[in-house]
């Protein structure tokens, strides 16, 4: 065989070294991309749980006073928490208001169903509270779904030789998302809290 065989033959073979590298390359990142967007599509969605939420609190709010005049602690609390969650501007602040609804509602619900039996019985309030309920196990499980796809891309860019690919292209680990002690919190029912 002659020297210019061996060569084209060497040729051939860096040639589709090359390439497999490439299509490498280019199947990595367009993976990361998707597991990306996936973070992104399961955090809106948690968001339009949240969203959902803050819409209802206001017949929720309006449904109880309409009946039993009230206005509680648990009212305000639960009216600034979806204050504090339209004004929010990250992730974090977004998900601790809601979450901080969650909680107001909780004890709110619990305070009306001790103090006052009859609006228990409201074909108005328990629908609204039902529906309240529904969009609070909706956020439980969006907000898992948003954990495993921050956990499915960790995993992906955090594999080798997938990392150098990660890093050549600026993927990095995202955090995931942990409350702080005592930020989620109920507040405490006392006797007397409502009237």
């Amino acid at each position: 065989m002659n020297n210019t065989g061996k060569l084209s033959k060497t040729w051939w073979i860096v040639i589709g070294a090359v390439a497999l590298i490439l299509i490498y390359l280019m199947f990595s990142y367009n993976n990361f991309v998707t597991l990306n967007q996936n973070i992104n599509g399961k955090w809106s969605e948690v968001e339009n749980q949240y969203q959902r939420q803050a819409d209802l609190i206001p017949n929720f709010v309006s449904s109880v006073s309409s009946q039993v005049s009230v206005e509680t602690k648990f009212v305000k609390d639960i009216v600034a928490a979806r204050t504090a969650y339209a004004s929010a501007t990250t992730a974090l602040a977004k998900d601790a208001a809601g979450q901080q609804m969650n909680s107001g509602i909780s004890a709110f619900v619990s305070a009306v169903a001790e103090n006052y039996p009859v609006l228990q019985a409201s074909e108005g309030y328990t629908g609204l509270r039902d529906e309240l309920a529904g969009t609070q196990n909706r956020i439980t499980v969006a907000r898992g779904e948003y954990i495993k796809s921050i956990k499915s891309y960790n995993v992906a860019i955090m594999r080798f030789p997938a990392r150098l690919v990660a890093g050549m292209f600026g993927f990095g680990a995202k955090e995931y998302y942990t409350a702080e002690e005592g930020s989620l919190g109920t507040p405490e029912l006392g006797a007397g809290v409502l009237p």
